[in-house]
């Protein structure tokens, strides 16, 4: 039996590079195969092979095969948004064929379906219909917080893929609430990133003492915040207001600044912006990390002494890690639900659960600095506990062959 891992691996992005092997360690001697919507090579990042599901699902012949969704807020990601961010991770070049096709409707549709190989409403989001050969499908810690709200077509069809699937899990409330709703059991279950202490500390440590994260540390012997956010708050006013933000933040803990990327897909993080941002804080105080390296990155979080982002993986990879840590809110909002929200408060102590808007980061960071340690520990010792039993249905479904 083969066991297809599908997800948003194909593109650079923390925790999507992060699930598929997290839910590898967890199935040792199994024959595992790496799917996503484009054939890419993200080893260079820590990710993996990545072939193309079209391929996958043509080589299967009569062997039998499951497909996991590794997880992710897949349940919610339209065609149009997984082509975009499937793009050259080069800005300049992405916006240009975002603005291009967004005034031509039959040229971006036609392009979505050229680039994605499917007519797919919800590409990341897969029934027996579109895997034919695949006799079990499973769904690991996925999201989907905005569902209620979105188009009623692709909610339809999203709806359809999880009725017919062996076994679904969650990773928040929210999202468990609305499918409750519709009549289709779930599992809440932690976001797998959770598990990454747990399986790859070892490895993590090590990457710690070497490259750019040592540089880190030796920069700033007393410890630094992690900081990070996405091209939301690019433009110059919310940088002038966040630099002020960090930089009374950095004096009032003595801590360091490492602004880095947790996703270099377009719509993620833009190195443009950490830079525009570095240029307005005392330089002593501020280093741009620019590895992109999976392993880099994890080890960038586990080391300081807090994260501050836009990032829900960032705030998982610090939750893992016993960390404090604080969300950002974007200043330019999209409405409906919020995905680190729905997670926060679904999982993470109460007082840590509320993101802060872009005036309050110092507050934040200063209360989750405040947070007591052994609480923290104890909160990701028990998101590890919760994990692994959450991933024994899926053995049992697997093991149904």
């Amino acid at each position: 039996m083969s066991v297809i891992l599908f997800g948003a691996f194909d593109r650079h992005n923390l925790g999507d590079l992060l699930f598929p092997h997290v839910v590898a360690s967890l199935l040792p001697g199994t024959d595992l195969v790496h799917a996503g919507l484009a054939r890419r090579d993200m080893r260079p990042c820590g990710g993996h092979e990545v072939r193309a599901l079209a391929e996958v699902t043509a080589g299967l012949g009569d062997r039998p095969a499951a497909l996991i969704h590794v997880g992710g807020e897949i349940l919610t990601c339209s065609a149009w948004q997984a082509a975009v961010m499937l793009l050259p991770p080069a800005q300049a070049q992405a916006q240009a064929t975002i603005a291009y096709l967004e005034a031509m409707p039959q040229e971006r549709l036609d392009w979505i379906r050229r680039t994605l190989g499917t007519a797919a409403l919800a590409p990341y989001t897969l029934s027996r219909e579109r895997v034919p050969g695949v006799t079990r499908i499973i769904f690991a810690g996925v999201g989907g917080v905005g569902l209620a709200a979105s188009d009623p077509a692709l909610r339809a069809e999203v709806l359809a893929a999880l009725r017919a699937a062996d076994h679904v899990g969650v990773r928040d409330r929210l999202t468990l609430a609305q499918l409750t709703d519709a009549g289709i059991p779930a599992q809440l279950v932690p976001d797998p990133a959770v598990m990454v202490k747990a399986l790859f500390g070892a490895r993590i440590c090590r990457r710690a003492n070497q490259g750019e994260v040592a540089e880190v540390r030796r920069r700033f012997p007393l410890g630094y915040l992690a900081v990070q956010f996405s091209t939301d708050f690019g433009d110059d006013a919310t940088l002038v207001r966040l630099a002020e933000q960090l930089e009374r933040a950095a004096a009032a803990s003595g801590l360091g600044i490492v602004l880095f990327r947790a996703g270099a897909a377009p719509w993620h993080d833009d190195l443009d912006g950490l830079q525009r941002l570095a240029a307005r804080l005392p330089p002593q105080s501020v280093r741009v990390f620019l590895s992109l390296g999976l392993w880099d990155l994890c080890a960038l979080i586990a080391c300081s002494r807090g994260y501050c982002g836009s990032s829900l993986h960032g705030r998982i990879v610090a939750m893992a890690f016993a960390r404090p840590r604080v969300n950002l809110r974007s200043p330019c909002p999209a409405g409906g639900a919020d995905k680190v929200a729905a997670y926060s408060e679904t999982w993470d102590e109460p007082a840590l659960s509320a993101s802060v808007d872009v005036d309050g980061a110092e507050g934040g960071i200063g209360r989750a600095l405040a947070a007591d340690p052994a609480r923290l520990r104890r909160r990701a010792e028990a998101l590890v506990d919760d994990y692994r039993r959450g991933f024994e249905p899926i053995r049992r479904t697997l093991s149904g062959y």
